[in-house]
């Protein structure tokens, strides 16, 4: 297997943020090496190439890509799946929901990264667990809990919620490893879910988002003055 059974660390900046660029991600990924993580999230091709520059851990790619049309926007074509083909990423992660594709089937993505490149691997980033049990029965190297929450049908949901609740259902149901990515915000969090049996981790915002970790501080201060 390509990733190792260890925190990954997501490197990812659209374009209103402010640290979105190619070279900045690079050291972000360089900065969370030298922290101890044992590989690395990131969208876009040129982000992965220029990560790859700096450092020689594994890396999860995808391309977050609006369709008109569809929901799905992360990796959600042929096309994106050649851009990262071409990127060397280790991993590629797919939207694997049951939502309308703007293309090709789920299926169809699979067998095609399967025949065109069959030492790159699969992630299924999935919002429950019958889309888990689907991208089992497709074959997926690992399933995430990435989508969790984000989907029209799991809107506002937590991954963490009830003491990982959501996770635990997905560990029973499939037999892939699982990842566990979405709101993990703390090192207890991390714990926790390697406890229960989750093969890796992805930790994005809580370590590679200093604009949203300054509004927590920052919130977190208002809410004490109002409530003072």
């Amino acid at each position: 297997m390509h990733l190792p059974s260890d925190l990954i660390v997501s490197c990812q900046a659209l374009e209103d943020e402010p640290l979105h660029s190619s070279f900045i991600m690079s050291k972000l990924a360089l900065a969370a090496f030298q922290g101890g993580a044992k590989g690395i999230r990131a969208n876009s091709k040129e982000d992965i190439s220029a990560i790859k520059q700096e450092v020689s851990l594994p890396v999860i790619g995808i391309v977050k890509r609006n369709y008109p049309g569809s929901d799905v926007y992360i990796t959600a074509t042929r096309t994106e799946v050649d851009e990262l083909l071409a990127s060397g990423c280790e991993v590629i992660a797919m939207d694997a929901t049951l939502a309308a594709r703007p293309a090709e089937s789920l299926q169809e993505l699979v067998q095609y990264v399967r025949q065109t490149a069959p030492n790159v691997e699969l992630m299924a980033d999935i919002a429950t667990v019958e889309e888990a049990i689907h991208a089992d029965q497709l074959g997926f190297d690992y399933i995430g809990t990435t989508l969790h929450g984000y989907t029209a049908d799991t809107t506002g949901k937590k991954v963490y919620n009830n003491d990982f609740a959501f996770l635990k259902e997905v560990l029973e149901a499939v037999t892939a490893p699982v990842i566990a990515e979405g709101n993990i915000a703390t090192p207890d969090m991390l714990k926790r879910v390697f406890e229960l049996g989750v093969y890796a981790a992805v930790v994005g915002g809580a370590i590679t988002r200093p604009r949203d970790i300054t509004r927590t501080f920052v919130n977190e201060l208002k809410n004490s003055r109002t409530t003072s």
